[in-house]
């Protein structure tokens, strides 16, 4: 059975980020999609209220798992038994540091593999946090996110987040 990880903080969950989820889950047999805080953000969303969007926005794909961790992803995956990292490049300028993390896991962890998966190209531009800044200076974001994750994104900005 392949198993993958597609690792992120998810904060928001993207179209984007369910195009490239869908994508890996014609691919490989499971995916877990695992979310992680990035200590250098600070979240919009906690990772409980990031997991039920996702698990919502992600209920029709059987093979995808919704979890989260804490620490270095290798320790992760090697608690998975998983040997397959995804991440999704967008544009040239991801290639870089996208390029350097999977040289750093392979580092440590010489069983690692890192797959590049491109979204559609109507997503390419899209990113969490162009879609937090859109929505927080009031503009429609319907097309950029599932309805789950737009509703909640307005609560949140209602209850003056």
């Amino acid at each position: 059975m392949k198993l993958a990880v597609y690792p992120g903080s998810f904060d928001p969950p993207t179209n984007g980020h369910i195009d490239i989820i869908t994508r890996a889950s014609q691919l490989f047999d499971r995916v877990i999609v695992a979310i992680t805080d990035n200590p250098n953000k600070k979240p919009f969303f906690n990772i409980e209220e990031r997991k039920r969007m996702l698990i919502a926005s992600l209920k029709n794909i059987r093979s995808v798992e919704v979890d989260s961790f804490t620490g270095l992803l290798i320790n992760y995956l090697g608690k998975k038994k998983a040997r397959i990292i995804i991440r999704g490049l967008r544009a040239v300028s991801d290639f870089e540091y996208e390029f350097q993390l999977a040289l750093m896991n392979r580092k440590l962890s010489k069983n690692i593999e890192t797959v590049f998966l491109m979204p559609d190209e109507k997503y390419t531009f899209l990113s969490s946090s162009m879609v937090k800044e859109v929505a927080l200076l009031g503009g429609g974001i319907k097309d950029f996110v599932p309805s789950i994750v737009e509703r909640n994104i307005k609560q949140k900005i209602k209850n003056g987040q």
